[in-house]
């Protein structure tokens, strides 16, 4: 076999680290994105948090050779991810309005904010999120803003509740530490999870006096735990909690039939088999049924109301406001980090050019990369959640219910972007509205066909499911198939099975549990 040279041209897709690095912080949500952006700035010395517009040098990115997968020419759009930055084409991308063809805006617009510079997000990062030596905001009476972060932070907790009311209580240092430590096992709902003996033995280990003694101890502080605010507290079980609660009513012979209730398997309460529930505790049927209502206006997690609120705080990267008979979509600058590349150590590093500045020159060059990627993120994030306005105008006006079908790949045709481009763009990002915060997920779904052959989407199919049975007779609540029959008289068509799925993850208990005695 000889051997000889020949030529071959052919073409491959190549994803240069600044690409992934492109692709990466689009999926990235609100805190993954600041958690990402806290860790380049202690890594790279290059890049800071500006604290107001200054000038700064212009990007001279260096033309890289490698070809460009499809999904980075997505998210680049017309502008070539390896080229210079466009500091023109970036004002127009802080805000977009989309509104009918006669609409007027009566409503002042929002002051936009600056994209000059050097490609920095010139926007006030959140106190909350990038620490405490931001200055304090101060309203026009020059009193000290409190928002809802704050006030979740200085949220009692339920250990803390208990506490304070221990204090009231007159014990030895031994029965205080039992107390205590009863206290600090408590779960989030109230409960406690593990048994005495367990506790004991935990503490004790094989010393038998100590296991005695300490078992002794938590028995003593057990009962006073479940004397305390909030009644229910310190139970092992469901059963239990409920009959700590009934023990603070008044005595009646309906409290006393709900005591005896608790004490029967809770699926036969759960199914409200009234039947067999009188005849294990030897009621009456009415008496039952009148013990179940009780039962059904306590807490069984009674702990759960201290529980931080701060973690479902959900702050919208885009804000949809009213303006004139449109609607204009806006960034959300509590969220855009305010970023920029250091004068100093980048301009000391120009009077020093050489290969020992070659290391520093690809960190200089890390630190742009970053800040325009992150500007091309809010970028995509904007025309992607403009678009989605755009197509559920009805929404943002009737609510729910005006919802219509959209897929990823209509907003991805619109735009000229992939299908998984607008899937890393609508993935943990959510959109503030005048009916509450949604993810942007939320505004796609599938549609079902009508009777006039057009498609009605399954999130309004899911609303008009809500409404059916806000509105059902509470004595006779409405079956499956039967909703199913509404939506056929709508127009909607929609199975049995559907609509049984549709129910279960608006968490709808079916007709039989949601029937009231």
């Amino acid at each position: 076999m000889k051997q000889g040279l020949s030529l071959r041209v052919s073409q491959h897709l190549a994803l240069t680290p600044q690409l992934q690095q492109s692709i990466r912080l689009l999926q990235l949500s609100t805190l993954e994105l600041s958690q990402e952006v806290e860790q380049m700035l202690d890594d790279n010395p290059f890049l800071e948090m500006g604290d107001e517009t200054a000038e700064r040098e212009q990007f001279g990115l260096e033309q890289a050779d490698a070809p460009v997968s499809q999904d980075a020419r997505d998210h680049e759009g017309a502008q070539e991810l390896s080229g210079p930055v466009d500091m023109a084409s970036l004002p127009a991308a802080q805000s977009s309005v989309a509104e009918t063809p006669s609409a007027e805006s009566d409503a002042p617009a929002p002051l936009e904010e600056s994209w000059e510079g050097d490609g920095s997000v010139e926007t006030a990062p959140d106190d909350s999120e990038w620490g405490s030596d931001a200055p304090a905001r101060k309203n026009n009476n020059d009193d000290e803003e409190t928002d809802a972060i704050d006030l979740a932070r200085g949220q009692e907790t339920l250990q803390q509740h208990l506490h304070r009311q221990s204090l009231s209580l007159r014990l030895s240092p031994e029965d205080r530490g039992a107390l205590h430590f009863l206290i600090e096992s408590l779960n989030d709902d109230g409960y406690l999870q593990d048994s005495l003996e367990q506790l004991a033995a935990g503490l004790a280990g094989d010393d038998l006096e100590a296991f005695e003694e300490l078992q002794q101890r938590f028995t003593v502080a057990l009962g006073l735990l479940h004397h305390m605010e909030p009644a229910g507290v310190g139970a092992r079980d469901l059963a239990e909690c409920l009959s700590l609660q009934l023990l603070d009513e008044r005595d009646t012979p309906q409290v006393r039939a709900a005591l005896a209730v608790c004490k029967q398997p809770m699926e036969l309460l759960a199914k409200r088999d009234v039947k067999r529930l009188a005849a294990a505790t030897g009621c009456s049927d009415d008496l039952v049924k009148a013990a179940i209502g009780i039962i059904g206006r306590l807490d069984p997690k009674p702990g759960r109301r201290f529980v931080d609120v701060e973690r479902n705080l959900i702050v919208p990267d885009v804000l949809v406001v009213k303006s004139g008979r449109g609607f204009k979509v806006l960034l959300n600058g509590d969220v855009m980090p305010k970023l920029r590349v250091h004068d100093i150590y980048a301009n000391a590093l120009k009077a020093h050019k050489g290969q020992q500045a070659a290391a520093l020159q690809q960190r200089l060059q890390e630190a742009r990369w970053f800040i325009k990627n992150i500007q091309q993120r809010f970028e995509t994030i904007l025309r992607v959640s403009t678009a989605i306005v755009e197509r559920q105008k009805n929404f943002f006006i009737h609510g729910e219910l005006a919802m219509r079908p959209l897929v990823l790949r209509e907003i991805a045709d619109e735009l000229g972007l992939h299908e998984s481009t607008i899937s890393r763009v609508t993935t943990a990002k959510y959109m503030s509205t005048p009916y509450g915060t949604f993810e942007l997920k939320y505004f796609f779904g599938s549609g079902l066909g009508t009777e006039t052959g057009a498609n009605a989407s399954s999130t309004a199919v899911r609303a008009l499911i809500k409404q059916f049975v806000s509105a059902e007779n509470a004595a006779k609540p409405l079956s499956d198939n039967q909703i199913s029959d509404m939506l056929r008289e709508q127009g909607i068509e929609c199975a049995r099975r559907t609509v049984a799925k549709y129910r279960e993850a608006l968490r709808i208990a079916p007709a039989n549990l949601r029937k009231t005695l």
